[in-house]
């Protein structure tokens, strides 16, 4: 199916299930926020989708996926996550560079290119950014990771995800050496929603606590 969808359909999917993945309704104006559009641009193409039967629109409740439209969506994930890591793991871009170049691609690749990319990777389960990639069955890993700002002071943890939809956003982490794999340590919080201060290494950052709440360790 996923073959007759437009682009912009196959998006709309899959940032409503990634919505929801985050444990957040896909609301019409949470989904026009992610993809840059009016909130009536949104309820038009959920209409379209409702009639094909890949999602079913509540109003001022958010759109829930059809099996057949959570399986669209999961088969762009896992396009775009096996892009990443093979742009990551073979040709050596940066954080920063795969999710755009991910997001060009990921309409693009055949089944047959995909089964290679997997094969040739050794079948990984995360992309660079810690996200988990659905298997070939369209399988994926819903384990909740901590988040950073969910640590108190003197715990240690390893980082397993960071953000992905923003590549100064990543620029900055990856300058802090806050990057999947790194240890992190959390020195101190200061009060009344203040900054964290986190050692990475031998170097103490002070972040929001807004950043490290969209940080993943375990």
């Amino acid at each position: 199916m996923i073959r007759d969808l437009t682009d912009a359909m196959q998006d709309y999917l899959k940032e409503s299930h990634k919505l929801r993945m985050e444990g957040r309704r896909a609301t019409t104006s949470a989904i026009a926020e992610r993809m840059g559009v009016r909130p009536p641009s949104v309820t038009a193409m959920l209409k379209r989708l409702s009639a094909l039967g890949l999602a079913t629109h509540v109003p001022y409740r958010g759109v829930e996926l059809t099996p057949a439209g959570e399986r669209v969506a999961l088969e762009v994930i896992r396009h775009h996550r096996l892009l990443e890591q093979y742009l990551a793991e073979s040709l050596g871009l940066s954080l920063d560079e795969v999710h755009t170049e991910a997001d060009r691609l990921e309409h693009a690749l055949s089944e047959e290119l995909e089964a290679r990319i997997d094969r040739s990777l050794g079948f990984p389960t995360h992309d660079p950014h810690g996200d988990p990639i659905p298997d070939a069955e369209l399988r994926i890993d819903r384990a909740r990771l901590r988040t950073l700002a969910s640590l108190e002071p003197g715990d240690v943890a390893t980082i397993r995800r960071v953000p992905d939809g923003d590549d100064e956003l990543l620029r900055y982490l990856k300058k802090l050496a806050l990057i999947p794999g790194k240890k992190v340590k959390l020195r101190a919080a200061e009060p009344f929603g203040g900054p964290l201060t986190v050692r990475v290494g031998k170097t103490d950052h002070a972040i929001s606590r807004e950043l490290a709440a969209g940080i993943g360790v375990a």
